[in-house]
């Protein structure tokens, strides 16, 4: 409060004492405007999120309809349309390599098959050769001589190489296996059926016939 002199006294100076007041009044006024009353969530807002949130749903269904008829869909169709003729690629050359696989083990199987089909067409086109050598043999025309020696070589390497056996002598049991009957005659000599003649003798390799021996039979009375 301020005090004018008039005239010798002292006069308190209104003005002075309302400007005083005004402050005092309007602190409190501002100091009411930051209370923490006033940092509550306003009402509705909730409403206004909520809001917010289905419209964002919405374009999103609304973005996945037009996306259903975008080039994106198409490229995705693609993809798959490749990724499905890419497995039946895969499969198919699976199957090629399962049946290459098979088709080797057939063929390495096979090859012994081959093997001996192959030494069997060579030793049956020698076998005419080796009748010559038995019948020069049996008329004493391969006692000496170089030819004699051939002869008997190239018997012991068809046999030691190839397994090539000469079959059938006078007096063994007849085995219409072995032999091949072109004559049969009785005889009170034998019980059973036996070889009276070999005409031509038999070649085998191991337990497989080359060429069945050629016989006459004597049967028992």
């Amino acid at each position: 409060m301020s005090i004018e002199e008039t005239n010798g006294f002292s006069v308190p100076n209104e003005d002075a004492n309302v400007a005083g007041a005004d402050s005092v009044e309007s602190a409190p006024a501002d100091q009411t405007a930051h209370t923490p009353e006033n940092n509550e969530t306003a009402p509705g807002s909730e409403n206004v999120a909520q809001a917010s949130s289905e419209a964002s749903a919405d374009d999103m269904s609304a973005f996945e309809e037009q996306v259903g008829d975008s080039d994106l869909a198409k490229a995705l169709e693609r993809i798959a349309s490749v990724e499905d003729q890419l497995a039946r690629v895969n499969a198919e050359l699976y199957n090629q390599g399962q049946e290459y696989a098979n088709y080797v083990r057939r063929s390495k199987e096979a090859i012994p098959g081959h093997k001996t089909a192959g030494q069997d067409e060579v030793i049956e086109s020698l076998i005419s050769v080796l009748d010559d050598i038995a019948a020069a043999r049996a008329h004493g025309d391969l006692e000496d001589g170089p030819f004699a020696s051939i002869a008997t070589k190239l018997e012991e390497t068809l046999k030691t190489r190839f397994e090539l056996e000469r079959y059938g002598a006078e007096g063994d049991d007849f085995d219409p296996a072995l032999h091949d009957a072109l004559m049969a005659t009785t005889s009170a000599d034998v019980d059973h059926p036996v070889i009276g003649q070999v005409l031509t003798s038999g070649y085998r390799r191991g337990e497989r016939v080359v060429r069945a021996a050629k016989v006459l039979v004597n049967n028992p009375e």
